[in-house]
């Protein structure tokens, strides 16, 4: 392989492995079996991205054949593996694309919602309650959408097949995790569980209501999405 091209580094492959997998696991504390699946299925996206980052290409290689001749800027390089810089014929700094700094943001965002959920789960579990403020007012999973998030950030800096491929996979995982959590949420908390879930969204936050819109449609700020932990 071309010395030239930023690939066959492995041990980058390992180091930002397991860089960002002790990151993520710093700010969403894992301890339940659930906790650890999710924090399995989030490594794996990790592995399959910094292996064709650091690693081999494989999909550089996949469609440099088939749209060598119309992408001029696919090639087995590390600039090359930056797709849809290429796909624009964006010719400045890949790492200062508005694919790129638009990447930034997700990550960034992804992470500080991992960390700010845990904080609200950490002090539900103190009082044995259910998480309700921060980011739970707007969603009820806002963990697993920060992995989400970190994810799309990850997509639109460095898109692979295999990535692309294992997203739609991770949602559903995620999807199915938080399903699992909200049937044992119900079964402890009843009615005030079902009153939360009518009016908060699992992942995708709704519109702001009007100041009178949400005093109609309010609802009991004492009850949330998820149980109290015990203290990560």
């Amino acid at each position: 392989m071309d010395a030239d091209a930023g690939y066959g580094l492995w041990p980058l492959v390992i180091l930002n492995t397991v860089l960002f997998a002790s990151f993520a696991a710093s700010f969403f504390h894992p301890r339940t079996g659930r906790d650890w699946r999710a924090m399995g299925a989030f490594t794996a996206f990790l592995v399959a991205l910094f292996t064709e980052m650091y690693g081999i290409p494989l999909t550089v290689y996949l469609l440099s054949g088939w749209l060598g001749s119309k992408v001029p800027g696919l090639q087995a390089t590390h600039s090359g593996g930056h797709l849809f810089n290429d796909l624009i014929g964006w010719g400045g700094d890949p790492h200062l694309s508005p694919f790129h700094l638009a990447s930034y943001a997700f990550i960034g965002g992804g992470f500080w919602l991992i960390a700010a959920a845990w904080r609200v789960l950490h002090d539900a579990a103190h009082t044995n309650r259910l998480a309700t403020t921060g980011p739970y007012v707007r969603v009820r999973h806002p963990q697993y959408d920060g992995f989400l998030l970190i994810m799309i950030g990850f997509l639109l800096q460095w898109p692979t097949i295999p990535t692309l491929v294992m997203f739609p996979i991770l949602v559903l995982v995620y999807t199915r995790l938080a399903r699992a959590e909200e049937r044992e949420v119900a079964a402890r908390f009843g009615d005030s569980w079902r009153t939360y879930a009518a009016a908060t969204p699992g992942f995708l936050p709704r519109r702001r209501r009007t100041p009178r819109a949400r005093g109609v449609a309010r609802h009991d700020p004492r009850v949330g999405s998820e149980p109290a932990k015990r203290p990560r």
